[in-house]
């Protein structure tokens, strides 16, 4: 196990484990903060780093370590609708964006981050750990925008306030651009961008002018724009432009998406057929 005064082609262990589909690098955080992983047979600790010929397991399974050349990129946009959770599991047993993703063999799908509970739209899934993190860390800056409905008298003033920043709980915040698209009633549309995705961001924002978010639907990621290719509760792959695109703004160089094998195929195809109505609820059973 390598330490600081390794030679440069070390690695921090989070992000091999990240780029070897594991989970997004804050996730193998948590994965080695928890003492699941060990290299050479010994328990790691954060700060340690890796080569490649160091053998690696997480909960005593054996990873596959991959140059960051030869690792697969494959990115998926999923429609959320209103009622699924980010999360991979849900001790309730609510629905999460994860259910209805299509199964993959020795990865997982990472998010590239998060939508409320009782937020819809576009969400990205990326089996590159290295290219999620790179997307999702606010120096990157990359734009979200969303389509907001807002229940209120909306004032110019209100407007240049969220432009030129308001101050959160969790520090400054404000919107990059705001468009009126109209509506009827106390209900006005609007579209915003935001350049960072902390939580509730959005909402809050128009809270901080005491105005209310009726709706909030993400349209756009990046350069990535939701599109009718996924339905609310569908997926698409991207294409191969789409995906070098993001490697672009994440700065990172481009890489082959690799064609499904006939079994992904298949097996995609059985996963897109098992779509469920999202309000849909367990029925009691019969007695």
């Amino acid at each position: 196990m390598s330490q600081s005064n390794t030679p440069p082609t070390s690695e921090k262990l989070q992000k091999v484990l990240a780029r070897a589909g594991l989970g997004s690098r804050r996730e193998m955080e948590t994965v080695i903060a928890d003492g699941r992983v060990k290299v050479n047979n010994q328990v790691a600790k954060l700060g340690d780093r890796v080569e490649a010929r160091d053998k690696v397991s997480v909960d005593d399974r054996l990873v596959t370590l991959r140059a960051e050349d030869e690792t697969p990129r494959r990115v998926i946009m999923y429609n959320k609708p209103e009622g699924e959770l980010c999360t991979r599991k849900d001790p309730e047993g609510r629905r999460t964006v994860f259910d209805r993703l299509p199964r993959l063999k020795g990865e997982r799908w990472i998010a590239i981050g998060r939508l409320d509970i009782n937020t819809s739209g576009l969400l990205l899934f990326t089996t590159d750990g290295e290219l999620a993190n790179r997307l999702m860390h606010p120096s990157t800056q990359v734009e979200r925008e969303y389509a907001v409905r807002v229940m209120g008298e909306v004032k110019r003033e209100h407007i240049m306030a969220m432009v030129d920043g308001v101050m959160l709980e969790d520090g400054p915040a404000r919107f990059t651009d705001v468009q009126e698209f109209g509506g009827e009633g106390i209900n006005t549309w609007f579209h915003v961008v935001i350049l960072e995705g902390r939580n509730r961001e959005v909402r809050r924002l128009w809270e901080s002018q005491e105005l209310t978010v009726s709706r909030l639907k993400r349209v756009r990621y990046g350069n990535i724009f939701l599109d009718k290719r996924a339905k609310a509760g569908e997926w698409v792959e991207l294409s191969q432009d789409e995906v070098d695109d993001l490697a672009a703004l994440a700065q990172l160089e481009t890489r082959k998406v690799p064609e499904l094998t006939p079994d992904e195929k298949n097996r995609w195809s059985r996963d897109k057929n098992k779509r469920r109505p999202v309000q849909a609820m367990r029925k009691p059973k019969r007695r």
